[in-house]
């Protein structure tokens, strides 16, 4: 295997660790990365499901005394059971809304506008809820209810639109429903466990004919760069949030969509391959 190729895989696996857990949309990113590096072929589709994977074995490792605490209580204490279910809960609208529409919404929003709305709509969203005085009731993923739960849940859903951010929407719809900033941050990253498994695993059968035995060292260098970079953000995000508002990522996301607009018009990249 070339070089060249294993550096490509090294670049996108950066991309991937970097963008998958910031309010930024990681699909945007690799979608740009992936047509300037010319890695968006069916290969290549493959490769960001395996390095998807490796990002979200970062956020287990780093919450793997709090994960293995909640499965051992799971049994007997309500605390535990409650968090789970919450997840559970949070987790099933995108879960069902992605089985009923997601080959609709592939099929009409993969395309440039739509992808720069997206971001674009985002940004604005998230200065919305940055300027108001949202009022923290909840200090930890404890103490959230089922229904504050299924209300982030409903939000996330809102990343199956190319461009929204699933991270973005979870913690914002967090924050507006009460949630403190680390705890919004903490519940996205919780939430992030059981969605991105489930997308992977449906993207893993979907492509499984793609999966070859040469490409193994395409995917270790790749899934080693997400892996790592996606953890230096889970923890750079979380000291982050304790000092700092959102709007540099708002203000960002208004850069990239008109970026998207740019690259699209002038034929650099082909937004409709996601």
């Amino acid at each position: 295997m070339s070089g060249v190729l294993l550096a490509k895989a090294a670049i996108l696996g950066v991309v991937e660790g970097l963008t998958e857990f910031l309010p930024v949309s990681s699909t945007g990113h690799l979608i740009l990365a992936g047509s300037l590096l010319h890695f968006n072929d069916e290969k290549g589709k493959v490769f960001e499901i395996v390095i998807q994977f490796a990002a979200i074995l970062a956020v287990c490792w780093e919450y793997r005394r709090k994960i293995t605490q909640v499965l051992c209580d799971l049994p007997t204490k309500p605390s535990a059971q409650r968090f789970v279910i919450n997840l559970l809960l949070a987790f099933l609208p995108a879960a069902v809304l992605g089985l009923l529409f997601a080959k609709k919404i592939k099929a009409s929003l993969f395309a440039p506008l739509p992808v720069a709305l997206a971001f674009i709509i985002g940004a604005f969203f998230i200065l919305w809820i940055e300027s108001r005085q949202n009022k923290t009731v909840i200090h930890s993923v404890e103490e959230m209810t089922w229904q504050t739960a299924l209300k982030i849940g409903l939000c996330q859903s809102l990343a199956l639109i190319p461009g929204t951010s699933r991270s973005g929407a979870t913690i914002m719809g967090a924050l507006f429903f009460g949630l403190s900033r680390q705890a919004a941050t903490e519940f996205s990253f919780f939430l992030a466990i059981p969605t991105l498994f489930a997308a992977t695993l449906y993207e893993v059968v979907k492509y499984r004919h793609l999966f070859h035995r040469e490409d193994i060292a395409l995917f270790f260098v790749g899934s080693v760069f997400s892996f790592i970079f996606a953890f230096i953000t889970v923890r750079a995000l979380l000291r982050f949030v304790s000092q700092h508002r959102f709007t540099s990522f708002a203000f960002y996301r208004i850069v990239f969509g008109i970026l998207i607009l740019i690259t699209a018009y002038q034929g650099w990249v082909d937004w409709s391959n996601g």
